[in-house]
């Protein structure tokens, strides 16, 4: 159900999008065969986690409940991504790939968050910081998917 508070509902999106991206993460490093990109997935999976607790201990500051959990299209894609890669494989090429289409969306959905007014100053600082984080994040697994393109 969502709560009263605009900014913790804004949050709580954030939360569910950030653990659908931390779970992406973490079954592209167990479905890819490169070594440097196993490491690479592995430690944005333990990044996205923590900015998770990050966001969730904001929502707590504003005496909300957190999401705990992913979002129901972010569990649909994973065992779409799990079907997709018993069947075909899951080369480390088509695996960058779903990574980046992930990153695309995160992206879009912090950016969309910075554009809302409802955040108070302390949220839009942490936003802000976790969408340069994750802009980086972006450009780098761009720049990776078109060297193995």
């Amino acid at each position: 159900m969502p709560s009263q508070n605009p900014a913790a509902n804004v949050l709580n999106s954030l939360i569910e999008t950030t653990l659908d991206s931390a779970n992406g993460y973490r079954d592209a490093a167990e479905n890819v065969d490169r070594s440097d990109c196993k490491t690479l997935f592995a430690e944005r999976a333990a990044q996205r986690q923590g900015l998770v607790r990050r966001l969730q201990d904001e929502v707590r500051a504003f005496g909300e409940e957190p999401e705990t959990d992913q979002s129901f299209a972010g569990k649909a894609h994973n065992k779409f991504v799990e079907l997709k890669n018993a069947v075909t494989g899951g080369s480390d090429k088509a695996v960058v790939d779903e990574v980046e289409r992930g990153e695309d969306v995160i992206k879009a959905k912090y950016e969309q968050a910075l554009r809302d007014d409802d955040l108070p100053p302390s949220a839009r600082a942490l936003v802000q910081e976790a969408y340069n984080a994750i802009k980086a994040d972006h450009d780098e697994v761009s720049r990776l998917k078109h060297q193995m393109h």
